[in-house]
C-alpha cells in the first residue's frame, strides 16, 4: 500500500510558491519573507475582503470536491471586490489542515483558488498555514484598488431609483439539494438541466467586469453581492441606504433549469431566489435616467441583468407583489450566522 506524502510546513509553502506563486510588477514581494509588499497603483483607493470558510459550516466534502472548496471560496471575495466596482489584484490563503489533509489534497485545493483567479490577473502573494485537530478551515483576502472616489457601496440607494439584478436567480441552491439528494426522487431532470444547475452551485462566476463598469460609468448608485439571498442582501442595502423597497415577483429572472427543478420538485423559485445564496450576482440601484444607458452597456457586455423592482421611502418597508398584484411583507429567509433559524 503507498504511502501518503506527509505535509511539512516550509516544505509545503515552497512547493505553493513554485506552483501558485506567480506575480506581477505591482507585487514588490511575494511569497517568501514575514510580509508581502505591494505597489500601490496611484491615484486609486486599496479595496479589501476577507472570508473565513470552515468545514462543516460553509461546506461539505461530501457535496464539494477540495478544488471545488478553493474555488467558490475565491469566487465569495471576488464578488465582494465586484460588487464595490474594484479590479480585484492579490491574494493571500491561509488555511488549517486536518490530519487527513495530504499534499495532493493542498495542492488541488490552491489549484481551485487559482482556476478562479487567474482570469482576473489575481496573483497570490502570502498566506498561512497550520494544523487542525478536525475539519478544514480556509481563509481568504483579496485585495483590488479602484479610482478615488468612485467605489460603490450599499448606502446609495434614494428613493425612485430602480432595483436590478444580474443573471439568474435560486440556481446555486437548486444544485445544492440536487448534490444533497434533497432534490431525487421529485421528478425527472434532464442531464443537462441537473448539470446546469450542479454547475452553478459549485463553479458561480464573480460579475467582476460588469461591477467594475458599473462604478466607472457611474450607472448604479449602490450595490452589493448575492452571498446570502435576496432577501437577506436587499435587507443590508436597504439598512444602510435607509431607506425601502418594492420586489415585483412576476420580474425576478429564473433560469429554465431553475423552473424545471421546481415543477419536478413541486417548489416555489420565487423561495429559492429569497432564501437562495451563493448566486453570487450583482444587486443594485439605478437612476431611472440611466436605464437606458444600463441596458445598452448590459447589452454590449453580454451580460443578462434584470429590473426586479424599485426603491421606495423607509417607511413603506421591504414588500414584495405576488403575481396577483397583493403587496406582502418580504420575508426574512436568508441565511444567519449564530442563529439556527432565519431571523425576523
Amino acid at each position: 500500500m503507498a504511502r501518503r506524502p506527509r505535509l511539512h510546513e516550509f516544505r509545503l509553502i515552497e512547493q505553493l510558491r513554485r506552483s501558485f506563486g506567480r506575480t506581477g510588477p505591482a507585487v514588490v514581494r511575494g511569497i517568501g519573507d514575514d510580509a508581502a509588499v505591494v505597489a500601490p497603483p496611484k491615484g486609486r483607493q486599496l479595496v479589501l475582503t476577507t472570508d473565513l470558510l470552515i468545514e462543516g459550516v460553509h461546506f461539505d466534502l461530501r457535496t464539494a470536491s477540495v478544488e471545488d472548496v478553493g474555488y467558490k471560496a475565491a469566487i465569495a471575495n471576488l464578488s465582494d471586490i465586484a460588487a464595490m466596482g474594484a479590479r480585484p489584484e492579490q491574494a493571500l490563503v491561509s488555511v488549517a489542515l486536518p490530519p487527513s489533509c495530504t499534499v495532493p489534497h493542498v495542492l488541488r485545493l490552491y489549484k481551485g483558488i487559482m482556476n478562479a483567479c487567474r482570469p482576473h490577473r489575481v496573483a497570490l502573494i502570502g498566506g498561512d498555514t497550520s494544523a487542525s485537530p478536525r475539519g478544514l478551515f480556509l481563509s481568504l483576502t483579496v485585495t483590488g484598488s479602484i479610482p478615488a472616489g468612485t467605489a460603490l457601496r450599499r448606502d446609495g440607494a434614494r428613493v425612485g431609483d430602480l432595483l436590478y439584478v444580474t443573471g439568474t436567480l435560486g440556481d446555486s441552491l437548486a444544485g445544492l439539494r440536487l448534490l444533497s439528494r434533497r432534490g431525487q426522487g421529485a421528478g425527472p431532470l434532464k442531464a443537462s438541466e441537473r448539470r446546469f444547475l450542479i454547475d452553478r452551485h459549485r463553479r458561480p462566476i464573480a460579475q467582476v467586469r460588469l461591477g467594475q463598469t458599473l462604478s466607472a460609468l457611474r450607472l448604479a448608485s449602490a450595490a452589493i453581492d448575492l452571498s446570502d439571498g435576496l432577501s437577506g442582501d436587499l435587507r443590508h442595502l436597504c439598512e444602510q441606504s435607509r431607506v425601502g423597497a418594492e420586489i415585483d415577483e412576476a420580474a425576478l429572472p429564473f433560469s429554465p433549469a431553475l423552473r424545471a427543478y421546481a415543477r419536478s420538485s413541486q417548489a416555489d423559485p420565487v423561495a429559492f431566489a429569497l432564501q437562495g445564496g451563493e448566486d453570487y450576482e450583482l444587486l443594485f440601484t439605478v437612476h431611472p435616467a440611466k436605464q437606458r444607458m444600463l441596458q445598452r452597456t448590459a447589452r454590449r457586455a453580454g451580460r443578462r441583468v434584470t429590473r426586479i423592482g424599485v426603491i421606495r421611502p423607509k417607511a413603506f418597508g421591504l414588500l414584495i407583489r405576488e403575481t396577483t398584484g397583493l403587496l406582502r411583507r418580504l420575508p426574512a429567509t436568508s441565511y444567519v450566522h449564530f442563529h439556527h433559524a432565519p431571523s425576523e
